[in-house]
């Protein structure tokens, strides 16, 4: 019986509790919060637009365990600073250099080296993945190379 007493009063009190009169709530929202909100949520969808100069390097034809190197030169043509947080390529082979963290505004330009040590043979293309804070999230630049051996040297 106190149970079913205490029950009663417990469901009776949420009941009370809950009946608030809710119907000024919009009264609450503050317009200058809104308008921030607003300006913040519109800032969410610009993005730094990563265009490199060229997107592939061709290295003609080198000898084994050469090592090259060639400079990507890149522009942020987005609306946004540019961030490059990573660039990793298809092997050890390739290594890629870049401005790591480094804010890029919009307009600017940078430039990304990346140096290939000539191994392989034949006709050999390695993949450098940039990742960075554009709406993509990864951009991708090629290098290529045909490697020559003694056996194909001309």
């Amino acid at each position: 019986m106190k149970k079913g007493i205490l029950m009663i009063a417990a469901i009776g009190a949420m009941v009370f509790t809950s009946c608030k009169d809710n119907n000024n709530a919009s009264e609450k929202v503050k317009a200058e919060n809104v308008e921030a909100a607003s300006e913040r949520d519109a800032k969410e969808t610009v993005y730094p637009k990563l265009v490199f100069a060229e997107s592939e390097h061709d290295f003609g034809n080198i000898a084994k365990g050469t090592n090259v190197e060639h400079v990507f030169k890149f522009t942020n043509e987005g609306d946004a600073p540019l961030v490059i947080t990573d660039a990793k390529s298809s092997c050890g082979c390739t290594v890629p250099s870049y401005p790591k963290n480094t804010s890029i505004e919009p307009g600017e330009t940078g430039e990304m080296t990346v140096k290939f040590n000539g191994s392989g043979k034949g006709q050999v293309t390695k993949t450098v993945t940039v990742s960075a804070n554009t709406e993509k999230g990864k951009e991708r630049i090629r290098i290529k190379a045909f490697v020559e051996t003694e056996e194909n040297a001309s």
